[in-house]
């Protein structure tokens, strides 16, 4: 636990604007021991102010942290999906290297903040290298190399090894002594720690006047500074197989920085450089918590001074060497790539927009990232046609399985999402690329058919009988259809007297209408991957229902989720014409339904299609070409509701 550069930055942006220099300005001739003219500021006004609104912001984050922790805010974790995690961590570490290589080099740059933040101190850096520092480059250096192979070692022999050694605090005790015989500070202008605060600023309230000021901006540095504590928790914990509660975590952070918030303390969170350096030490439990605190006490109640000659160098490489597992998880894109592309583009984006816009709005786009590509998998989700294996009650995908067997004249569809307005598209197309065919096309082809025979039947071309449509003898057929549109046919003069007659839509017809053949006369949708329906999916799936109907192809649904059913019952799906008893628990029991109807019905009398031949009467009948089916059928429809295969 400590302060990481993101959050450092956030709540210096807040310090900053609420307590700017020019609030502190005091005339030169006011002050005393000075000979300079002008205006001056009063930085130890200054800076206790900025103390105090640092600890005031601390306190207010505390109390929100708390606050989102007993209100079980702490779901939020689920959202950090790993490979978000992986690139916003990878990202965190680079900066982390940035920060830490100018100490290294001994390079002064300006104080960055926001979008290519990053780039711009990198590039500032390298634009200053020629001022390196070679002392504080060579001791940089020597440290990265001796921590990284002593590193290696404690890894490889871990098992004969019976406590890691701690190279890091070998290395400090060494670079301290080496620095302080030396004295580099004075011979090689290297840059040392030099004066460290003893003890501790006694205890001092909160000013809550500043409240109204900070909210906004405590609320999003409670958030970050909780997303970037879990996220570098859930490294480690899939590192060593153990589980985060996110609601323990908010209300611990909260509590901390409550606590540390009426001590002049910074907002506390995950400090990645320190997290990394216990790790690697072998710290797994919070007794290695309890040891580093006790440490850093004494050094400030004691040790302080002793650790002035030390060079920042040796610091910033010590931690620099600890990134090392951090960055190896750049290692992980590929088997990322091999496994799910999508997770991999989840990880490269995340990283490169905390690289580029910043960690926190990085870690926002992230996640507002990962999110789309969920959305977008569950608008556009897998679907197929599934067929039988033969001897079994087990259905498989027909195109990834070579012996399946699809049921004679039934499809079956498998649409493995939830369906909503954003995907039942979607269900549509994949419905008719199963079927091959439009169901609204095909009915209104049927149509085009009935207008062409009413007008042959009324030229006396054609007769119309039990057995079926007659060509007159030595009559040319003249009723050749297109695909186009039909014309308008508002003196259509059609009989009104009954004529049973059968009329097969999947044979040659007498007067050659393009109608697109209907192989199947049942369909199965298997809603075994659906988990919910909105109401415009329900209105949808009732509309494909009547849609497949007209065309005298039945519509069943099975292995469906009990919560559908009681959800289709509050959107009023079932009906006169849609009934329950067109759901089933499985998809075989669907098809076995089936087969017993088909058997039913072949040894029954023959269905014959009514068709109205108005052979005196000159009342015309409408046929009303539709893209979209009405909710309620007309008699014409009706008359082409059942028509023999």
């Amino acid at each position: 636990m400590g302060p990481f550069p993101v959050v450092s930055l956030m709540v210096g942006s807040v310090v900053l604007s609420m307590a700017p220099d020019d609030n502190f300005l005091i005339d030169s001739s006011n002050a005393t021991g000075t000979n300079v003219t002008g205006t001056l500021i009063d930085t130890e006004s200054r800076d206790a102010q900025r103390v105090l609104i640092a600890s005031t912001l601390t306190f207010l984050v505390g109390i929100l942290q708390v606050i989102f922790g007993v209100l079980q805010i702490g779901f939020i974790v689920r959202y950090l999906a790993d490979p978000l995690v992986g690139g916003f961590t990878t990202a965190a570490a680079f900066q982390v290297f940035v920060s830490q290589l100018k100490i290294v080099l001994n390079v002064s740059t300006k104080n960055y903040n926001g979008v290519l933040s990053i780039i711009y101190t990198l590039i500032e850096t390298f634009e200053k290298i020629g001022t390196t520092n070679i002392a504080d480059l060579i001791a940089g250096l020597l440290t990265i190399v001796i921590c990284m192979v002593v590193k290696e070692i404690n890894d490889r022999f871990k098992h004969k090894i019976p406590i890691p050694i701690p190279i890091e605090v070998i290395v400090t005790i060494v670079a301290t002594g080496i620095s302080y015989a030396a004295d580099f500070e004075k011979k090689y202008n290297a840059g040392i720690v030099k004066s460290i605060p003893r003890g501790f600023l006694p205890p001092e309230p909160p000013d809550v006047s500043l409240f109204s000021q900070m909210i906004a901006a405590s609320f999003s540095i409670a958030i970050v500074a909780y997303a970037i504590a879990v996220s570098v928790g859930k490294v480690y914990a899939t590192k060593y197989d153990y589980a985060i509660d996110g609601n323990q975590e908010f209300i611990a952070f909260g509590i901390s920085n409550v606590f540390s918030g009426a001590f002049s303390c910074f907002v506390a969170t995950t400090a990645l450089s320190r997290t990394a350096v216990q790790e690697s030490t072998g710290g797994k439990t919070q007794v290695a918590g309890i040891i580093s605190a006790g440490i850093v006490l004494i050094a400030i109640v004691a040790l302080g001074k002793l650790l002035e000659p030390l060079q920042k160098s040796v610091l910033a490489a010590v931690v620099i060497a600890n990134l090392k597992g951090m960055f190896m998880q750049v290692f992980d894109v590929p088997r990322l790539w091999r496994q799910n592309k999508v997770d991999a583009v989840i990880w490269v984006f995340t990283c490169v927009a905390s690289i580029i816009l910043g960690l926190d709005l990085g870690l926002l786009a992230g996640l507002l990232f990962g999110l789309l590509t969920v959305v977008l998998r569950v608008q556009f989700p897998s679907w197929g046609g599934f067929g039988n294996i033969p001897g079994t009650d087990i259905y498989k995908k027909v195109k990834d399985y070579k012996n399946v067997i699809e049921p004679e004249g039934v499809k079956i569809l498998k649409f493995s999402s939830p369906i909503f307005y954003a995907n039942i598209d979607g269900l549509k197309s994949s419905l008719k690329s199963t079927v091959g065919f439009d169901a609204v096309k095909v009915y209104n082809k049927r149509l085009k058919a009935l207008r062409k025979i009413q007008k042959l039947i009324k030229k006396g071309k054609l007769k119309a009988t039990k057995n079926g449509i007659i060509s007159e003898p030595g009559v040319n057929n003249e009723a050749f259809e297109t695909d186009e549109e039909p014309e308008d046919n508002h003196d259509l003069q059609v009989p009104t007297k009954e004529v049973e007659i059968q009329v097969d839509w999947n044979s040659e017809l007498p007067v050659k209408v393009n109608i697109p053949k209907v192989p199947i006369h049942s369909l199965i949708l298997d809603f075994g991957a659906v988990t919910f329906l909105d109401i415009v999916a329900v209105r949808s799936i009732k509309t494909i229902i009547r849609e497949f109907e007209r065309i005298d192809v039945r519509v069943y649904f099975a292995s469906y989720q009990d919560n559908l059913i009681s959800q289709l019952e509050r959107s009023a799906f079932f009906d006169d014409t849609v009934r329950k008893d067109i759901f089933f628990l499985t998809v075989h029991d669907a098809v076995l339904y089936i087969r017993n109807q088909m058997t039913y019905s072949e040894n029954q009398d023959p269905i014959f299609e009514k068709i109205s031949l108005m052979q005196e009467s000159k009342q015309p009948i409408e046929f009303t070409e539709t893209n979209q089916p009405d909710d309620e059928l007309d008699v014409q429809e009706e008359a082409m509701r059942r028509l023999a295969s």
